[in-house]
This record gives structure tokens, sequence and C-alpha cells, in this order.
């Protein structure tokens, strides 16, 4: 998906005034096997570390713009080979 499509994503996943909980982890964790990338957005009275929710989720943080962000499903790297081209 290109960044400019990023755009035109709706969010999936809200963040309310509890905060990032571990269930919500697990959605998003459910949502991104299915969908490979999901938009999360948060109240303006939460605070939320954009960094750490992909850490936790374990995915790879695409985006940050005001209160959303968007979340990849992270790739994997295979063992042992070098990623440039020799």
């Amino acid at each position: 998906m290109k960044r400019e499509s990023f755009h035109d994503l709706k969010p999936t996943v809200w963040i309310g005034k509890r905060g990032i909980t571990s269930v919500m982890v697990d959605e998003i964790r459910h949502q991104l096997k299915s969908r490979k990338i999901v938009k999360v957005r948060w109240l303006r009275n939460t605070e939320v570390d954009p960094g750490s929710i992909a850490a936790s989720a374990d995915a790879d943080l695409l985006e940050v713009r005001g209160r959303t962000l968007v979340l990849a499903e992270r790739r994997s790297r295979s063992v042992g080979r070098d990623s440039r081209n020799i």
C-alpha cells in the first residue's frame, strides 16, 4: 500500500481514556494478521507513545500524524541473508 493511500484508510482501532491495554494490543495483532495494515486513533486526553504500541504489537510503525498512527505487520527478515544486492 502506498503512503498516499494511508489518508483514505479508516481507523479500525480507537484508544479511549483507559489508554493502551493488553486487550487492545491483542486486537491490533489480530487485525494486523488479517488486514496487514491498521490505523489507530486515540482521544485528546489520552497519553499514547506510538513507538511502544508498535513494539508491544510486534509491528512496524509507518506513520504518525496528530492523534493517529499507522501500523503494518512486521516483515520477517531471513537469517544469514544480506539485504543488499551484490
